[in-house]
């Protein structure tokens, strides 16, 4: 396993993912204050000082070491341009290795394939570098975007909550996805 594992900014061909940094609180107080954007996560759209709390909470978010350790980097354009975060989160060390990832795109960057590489990135990193075994994403059902993200990623549909949370004055179902170390090796050798 490659723990501690200290961020370091990851480059696709199209994306980087970056730590947040000062000069993100625009966009990223666009993005967790749009309701549309908001619709399908835990939290109602949040005021700028939330927003500018969140941003030096989650810059300061840099090592993966133990189980609760998560990073919440930046999914940049080519231009170096906000387009939305990543979440990683490690759930378990060894000898489970698992993780959970999830995603937020502002809706100008959506149906580019930024979140597919940026996801990739990390996937990468989870059963490369790091030695994970497992990865999974919860989300709404509801969300066809981040549902067909996860089938684009060769993640598994797993099971379905039903209404497992009480969340916006509403029950909510949990969709459950994930993948293995050797089932993502076999999605990134189709891609290739």
């Amino acid at each position: 396993m490659g723990f501690p594992w200290d961020f370091r900014p990851l480059q696709g061909e199209r994306v980087r993912l970056d730590l947040l940094r000062d000069d993100d609180l625009e966009p990223l107080f666009a993005m967790q204050s749009d309701p549309e954007v908001c619709r399908y996560l835990l939290y109602e759209p949040r005021s700028r000082a939330q927003v500018a709390d969140v941003l030096r909470r989650d810059a300061a978010a840099t090592r993966l070491e133990n189980p609760g350790d998560y990073l919440q980097p930046v999914i940049r354009d080519a231009d170096g341009r906000f387009c939305g975060t990543m979440y990683f989160e490690l759930k378990a060390g060894a000898p489970d290795s698992t993780a959970e990832i999830g995603w937020i795109l502002l809706p100008g960057a959506r149906g580019r394939g930024y979140a597919r590489e940026a996801a990739g990135l990390l996937l990468d990193l989870a059963f490369g570098e790091l030695g994970l075994h497992r990865v999974y994403a919860e989300l709404d059902p509801r969300n066809d975007a981040s549902v067909a993200l996860c089938e684009a990623l060769g993640m598994r549909h797993e099971g379905r909550f039903i209404e497992h949370m009480w969340l916006k004055g509403e029950w909510t179902d949990t969709g459950h996805y994930a993948i293995l170390e050797r089932e993502w090796a076999i999605t990134r050798g189709r891609r290739a």
